[in-house]
């Protein structure tokens, strides 16, 4: 099987393998990694429909990390894809009006990042064993409120790291807070910052590009890794429950081999929806993927004008994972069709650092036809949590409510009936108070008690991660400003 490598999408330096990669997180220039190239699927669609979570895992990671053994990445799938999750098919999928939802909420933290941040731990410790690197690896990571949570427990004990998570204090629902700053551990730490999301994201990226603080952590014994979908490590798990999705709807005779479907996704940070495009180019027949913004939709406006532009109000909505201005990972997507310019994307980038804004040329935005877009404000997304509630008693969370707002605007708009799979990102259970309220329900008790309320409604046992939350102490109180990040780094780890 041929090596899949990995490059910089600002240089032009020799490629690394996948192992590497994800051990570095972000590249030495600032770049993330891509692909150098798409490897295609090598089996068909009626094989996939045959298989489990866990052996599609295989047959998608096997291409793309290429460097690991077949014993080891059995393994890695092994440890990722078990009872944490609480139910056997891990991704389930729902029909509800008209759409199928795309459960990715069955896991420890009940949300999507679990479905890579299961298996990234594994993935990080065995490419550490592989390139003979016995540093400790720090994860740094900034979280609008799932991906912090999803890494502490992924890498919560694991020997040979430590985690250090940033989220903004005032910018996470009280669950999503609960979930982290009760988090046990003797290597984690969480940290709430003066600031918002993009403010965390930043300040990640300042200390991962700081050479001097890389030499003094390696004299120390550390290096910094990332878990959030910078690292390509994020990134690549999360194609498999896209082919596992369309793999479903074959086995279910819901469509046949090789027809199209369309995916919505809620999208913030751009990782989720990526991944999906990636599957595409590995073979996977999706016809539009539905880009869904909430009130912050500078992704909305870049794919309607090609202008990319941050300037704007930061407004705090229902949907907080998806309260960013400053997309990461578009930055893989202006790469691509740029042509796979490196140096292209660079002074796009460095646009965006200096005057917040960047347009692409015509070129590159005849190369978006994959993808469509649409954005909900905070009463569409209420609106669609309730309509689609008393319709069919089905609940979903606020960011599955932009996208469904978004699908029904789309079919509206477009009149096109392509089977169509709305990924559901978060469990209703993680954002309470704004479901009981878009139901009717009265929101006055504290966001535990909640929980029993939303539990009657919904018909659903409470999850486990939300059970096991109630007398759950509280470890981690430390607050800082978004200037101060790098020296918390260095407390938690004993450099002075």
């Amino acid at each position: 099987m041929k090596e899949i490598l990995y490059k910089s999408t600002r240089s032009d330096g020799a490629p690394i393998s996948a192992s590497k990669a994800i051990l570095k997180g972000l590249a030495d220039d600032g770049g993330l990694f891509v692909p150098t190239e798409f490897p295609k699927f090598d089996r068909s669609f009626d094989e996939f429909a045959k298989e489990s979570y866990q052996e599609t895992a295989y047959d998608v990671l096997k291409l793309l990390l290429s460097d690991y053994s077949e014993e080891e990445l059995k393994d890695c799938i092994a440890k990722a894809y078990d009872d944490k999750f609480d139910n056997d098919e891990i991704a389930p999928m729902v029909e509800a009006d008209g759409a199928y939802y795309l459960e990715l909420f069955h896991g420890r933290t009940i949300a999507f990042k679990d479905m890579a941040l299961s298996i990234l731990p594994y993935l990080m410790i065995t490419a550490a064993k592989k390139n003979n690197d016995d540093k400790e690896i720090v994860i740094l990571t900034a979280t609008s409120g799932d991906t912090g949570k999803a890494a502490l427990a992924g890498f919560a004990d694991v020997p040979g790291t430590r985690i250090v998570v940033f989220y903004p204090k005032d910018g996470v629902s009280s669950i999503q807070k609960r979930q982290m700053i009760t988090q046990k551990g003797d290597n984690t730490c969480v940290i709430g910052i003066e600031g918002n999301f993009d403010d965390a994201q930043t300040g990640v990226k300042k200390i991962f590009t700081d050479k001097d603080l890389a030499a003094d952590l390696a004299s120390n014994g550390y290096q910094f890794s990332s878990a959030n979908s910078i690292n390509i490590g994020r990134l690549v798990p999360q194609i498999v429950y896209y082919v596992y999705a369309y793999s479903k709807l074959v086995n279910e005779n819901r469509i046949k081999a090789g027809d199209k479907i369309n995916f919505v996704v809620p999208t913030g940070n751009f990782g989720n929806i990526l991944s999906a495009y990636y599957a595409k180019q590995m073979g996977l027949p999706i016809d539009k993927l539905v880009c869904a913004s909430n009130s912050n939709k500078v992704l909305y406006d870049f794919f309607r004008t090609g202008k990319y532009d941050r300037n704007r109000e930061f407004i705090l909505t229902s949907s907080p994972s998806m309260d960013i201005l400053v997309s990461s990972n578009l930055e893989r997507l202006i790469y691509h069709i740029a042509g796979d310019s490196a140096s292209k994307d660079s002074s796009y980038m460095k646009d965006l650092v200096t005057s917040g804004k960047y347009s692409i040329t015509e070129e590159m935005k005849d190369k978006l036809g994959d993808f469509s877009e649409g954005y909900a404000s905070e009463d569409d997304t209420a609106s669609a949590i309730r309509s689609l509630y008393d319709e069919t008693g089905y609940v979903i969370d606020p960011h599955t409510a932009v996208a469904r707002h978004v699908y029904k605007e789309y079919v509206e708009e477009t009149g096109d009936k392509t089977p169509t799979v709305i990924v559901s990102t978060a469990s209703p259970f993680k954002f309470e108070t704004s479901v009981l309220k878009a139901i009717g329900l009265p929101t006055d008790a504290d966001d535990l008690s909640l929980a029993d309320e939303l539990s009657k409604a919904a018909n659903v046992a409470v999850p486990d991660a939300i059970l096991s939350l109630k007398g759950a102490d509280i470890r981690h109180k430390m607050i800082c400003g978004k200037d101060e990040m790098k020296d918390e780094v260095l407390k938690f780890l004993g450099i002075d």
